[in-house]
């Protein structure tokens, strides 16, 4: 396993390497320039039996506890906010990998209380954290982002329309 100080990009990982799935991880220190310009890179490579190769970005965010009557000050289900480089990059990479590989966001969720207050079937285990991974296609995000922050250049999707797109991992494999 990559030497990670990313504790979402360390579980994430480590989930891939439980279920079995081939990844590579890719070192940012290393990371690829074409011409010279240097595209954004993203996390993993990940190999599909079925499918597309995907080209994965994990984005870490905190998964309120939803069980009522307790509340965490700051904290919102499912965001999902991205910077317009993070989309840029992807987009870079798709072309560059070409037809064969699908750019996806992952958002590795960690999960603020019990794993059985959450609306996840498959949570993962990792370093006395419990996570859930959801992946969305670039092209499904992009198609449905609006602006969050002109300041940070952030997008974001309305919960509706992420929670309508949003799947396990594993069904993109």
């Amino acid at each position: 396993m990559a030497q990670r100080n990313i504790h979402y990009e360390a579980a994430f990982e480590d989930y891939l390497r439980a279920k079995g799935w081939p990844y590579v991880a890719v070192d940012e220190a290393k990371k690829a320039v074409f011409g010279n310009a240097g595209i954004k890179s993203f996390d993993f490579l990940v190999y599909s039996a079925g499918g597309a190769n995907l080209l994965a970005d994990v984005k870490g965010r905190k998964f309120p506890d939803s069980v009522p009557g307790r509340t965490r000050r700051g904290l919102r289900a499912w965001e999902n906010w991205v910077t317009r480089q993070d989309v840029e990059g992807l987009i870079e990479w798709e072309k560059v990998f070409g037809k064969d590989f699908t750019a996806v966001l992952v958002f590795a969720y960690w999960l603020q209380g019990p794993p059985q207050g959450s609306p996840f079937e498959d949570v993962h285990w990792f370093r006395g954290k419990h996570y859930a991974f959801v992946a969305i296609r670039l092209s499904d995000y992009v198609a449905s982002a609006r602006p969050r922050s002109a300041k940070w250049q952030t997008l974001s999707v309305p919960t509706a329309a992420f929670t309508e797109r949003v799947k396990d991992v594993g069904a993109f494999l």
